[in-house]
């Protein structure tokens, strides 16, 4: 009888697929917790070394280290605050020290301080702006700079570089409550799809994520109760929330060549909120 399919012997060696980001350096800014956490890691999964920006946290940082490293990759915390000029530049010193060069930023660094609009204070206004649109601003420019300075490594990727902005699906979606928020991510789709205007002849991919509602430390009042939680799911069509893993894996798709055409775009990872559930029946 003649097998059907080849049965290998036992010695065989198993052949592995080259992991996605073999050799490339990236920084994730909001490293030590929720999506940058998950970010980092399957950077790190998909080959490459990372560094891990927080603020505060440093034991945390130190846990996403040490899951860094149990994948085989190296990995660097470095405390800065990224609506700060000096620390964010001080931070890519040190990295292209440590590793060399960046070929990778997740600007994921993001916070909320919520309040009705007429009781927002100023403080409100400008924490969240300076740490949501100004940090991505300064983390990019920093990035372009190494970038433009390399070129193009052939060998490690058919960009020069790329950048991974995180949104929101309130970069579409008005959210009373949370103007600052709000209008923090409406300037990042806005940024972002200018500068990838500008860098793309330098093959400089700048893309953005818009994750939807996500099991983060930031949101744990809208999941935490099964009477939340089902209030959530009315907003989600795909009925269950979004998981940070589901976040990181897009991160290591929009960095890796697989998805070298894609210029400007922003990628909803939203479980369909930005279906407009609300709809569903007619309106």
């Amino acid at each position: 009888m003649i097998p059907t399919e080849k049965i290998p012997s036992p010695t065989m060696p198993t052949c592995e697929t080259p992991k996605l980001l073999s050799g490339q350096k990236a920084v994730v800014t909001g490293a030590n917790s929720g999506i940058g956490r998950a970010a980092a890691i399957s950077l790190a999964e998909a080959g490459a070394d990372v560094v891990v920006n927080y603020v505060a946290g440093e034991d945390t940082a130190a846990e996403v280290i040490r899951e860094i490293e149990a994948r085989g990759q190296r990995g660097m915390a470095y405390r800065a605050d990224v609506s700060s000029e000096t620390e964010v530049a001080a931070m890519f010193g040190a990295t292209t020290e440590e590793f060399g060069t960046v070929d990778i930023l997740v600007n994921n660094a993001g916070i909320q301080k919520d309040s009705p609009f007429d009781e927002m204070t100023l403080d409100q206004w400008e924490a969240v702006i300076g740490v949501n649109l100004t940090g991505q601003f300064l983390g990019a420019r920093e990035a372009v700079r190494v970038f433009k300075k390399r070129g193009v490594v052939p060998e490690v990727s058919c960009s020069a570089g790329k950048i991974v902005a995180m949104s929101s699906v309130h970069d579409s979606i008005p959210w009373a409550g949370h103007v600052n928020y709000a209008a923090s991510k409406g300037g990042v789709m806005l940024m972002y799809k200018s500068i990838a205007q500008e860098l793309a002849p330098y093959r400089i991919r700048v893309n953005s994520i818009a994750p939807g509602a996500v099991r983060t430390p930031i949101n744990t009042d809208a999941w935490e109760t099964q009477e939340a939680y089902d209030k959530l799911m009315k907003l989600i069509p795909y009925t269950r929330i979004g998981e940070p893993r589901d976040i990181g894996q897009a991160v290591v798709w929009l960095s890796s060549d697989q998805s070298d055409y894609l210029v400007g775009t922003t990628l909803y990872v939203d479980g369909g909120m930005m279906l407009y559930p609300g709809f569903a029946t007619g309106g």
